[in-house]
This record gives structure tokens, C-alpha cells and sequence, in this order.
């Protein structure tokens, strides 16, 4: 069972950045491709970004592209997402989650690839 708990969510003003980090625990970690999910008040989970296992493919949202980066450090179990440029509309909960699929170059964007989830983490961009 993995474990997974987001940090590094807040309060920035639009055009600002943050970077949100999950830390996992459990399971192999180097196992896994990584994801990040975002949830805003009445709308449904969106895909943001994902990360192969090794870190050598990655997939954005078209909307994410340009103004995220996901990367992750194995030896930390620690994925990251790096937000700039942000925006408004980027108010949500942010959630990681991990697929444990064998697809060495799987970066997924459909949550129900992914098996385990964190509890997530509040980004607000507001003036």
C-alpha cells in the first residue's frame, strides 16, 4: 500500500508560482508512474500533468503546457510539480496519485489508471 502526501500548496497572487511536492511511501517508489490531478468547487478532476517512472516522458494538459513542469527524484520518492505563471482559473485542490501499471513509459492522463492517491493540497490564486 502507498502512501502519498502532497505538500506546498498556499495562497499566491495571479502570475505567481508555487511548487507542490508529493512524498511517497510504501512501495517502490521508482515502480510507479506519478500524476497530478486538480479538483476546483463544482467541477469535476482534471488531469494536470504525469511522469513516467523513470522520469523520461512526461504529459501535460494543454492548458498546463508552457506554465508547468513535473519532475521527480527517485532516491526521494518525491514527485513535484513546478507552477508558474499562475492563474485564477488554478484554484483547486491538487492531488498526486500513483499508477502502478506496468508501462515502463506510462504517463497517463485518465484517473482511472491510478491506484493510489493523495489526500490532496489547496492552491488559491487570488489578488
Amino acid at each position: 500500500q502507498v502512501q502519498l502526501v502532497e505538500s506546498g500548496g498556499g495562497l499566491v497572487q495571479p502570475g505567481g508560482s508555487l511548487r507542490l511536492s508529493c512524498a511517497a511511501s510504501g512501495g517502490t517508489f521508482s515502480l510507479y508512474a506519478m500524476g497530478w490531478f486538480r479538483q476546483a468547487p463544482g467541477k469535476e478532476r482534471e488531469f494536470v500533468a504525469a511522469i513516467s517512472r523513470s522520469g523520461g516522458n512526461t504529459n501535460f494538459a494543454d492548458s498546463m503546457k508552457g506554465r508547468f513542469t513535473i519532475s521527480r527524484d527517485n532516491t526521494k520518492s518525491t514527485v513535484y510539480l513546478q507552477m508558474n505563471s499562475l492563474k485564477p482559473e488554478d484554484t483547486a485542490v491538487y492531488y498526486c496519485a500513483a499508477d502502478r501499471r506496468i508501462y515502463p513509459l506510462s504517463a497517463s492522463s485518465s484517473p482511472s489508471d491510478y491506484d493510489y492517491w493523495g489526500r490532496g493540497t489547496q492552491v488559491t490564486v487570488s489578488s
